[in-house]
């Protein structure tokens, strides 16, 4: 018998803005390097490996979600996953995430990242 696993809301949508950053920066067409000259611009040095670390859920820096948000011509709302709308700074009626990125219950699991132990192995950001 297996005990049914919670969903911690905060992991939740530390995944959601994960895949959000990615998915923004695919929308509007720009590479990691053009997100990151951006982001030199406003005054914060990361490089593309630091980029695709945070694009995977890996060392997500929340004290730099204002300048993604305009590096992205988005909100920190949108980037949290409490809007649909990448404009908007209003979260959806519930306040919760909008948009969940999929996580299998039964599939083994790995202590990587700074998310622990709850992290899915099998867990690949979604392409488009």
């Amino acid at each position: 018998m297996t005990a049914a696993r919670t969903i911690n809301p905060a992991r939740e949508r530390h995944w959601v803005c994960a895949q959000r950053i990615r998915e923004r920066r695919l929308a509007l067409g720009m590479t990691q390097r053009e997100v990151v000259a951006r982001l030199a611009e406003r005054g914060n040095q990361t490089t593309n490996r630091g980029l695709s670390a945070m694009e995977n859920g890996r060392g997500l820096d929340l004290g730099l979600l204002p300048e993604l948000s305009i590096a992205l011509r988005c909100t920190v709302t949108y980037l949290l996953g409490l809007t649909p709308d990448p404009q908007s700074w209003r979260p959806s009626a519930n306040g919760t995430p909008v948009r969940h990125v999929p996580t299998p219950r039964d599939s083994p699991r790995q202590g990587t990242g700074i998310l622990g132990p709850d992290v899915p192995v099998n867990w690949v950001p979604r392409r488009r």
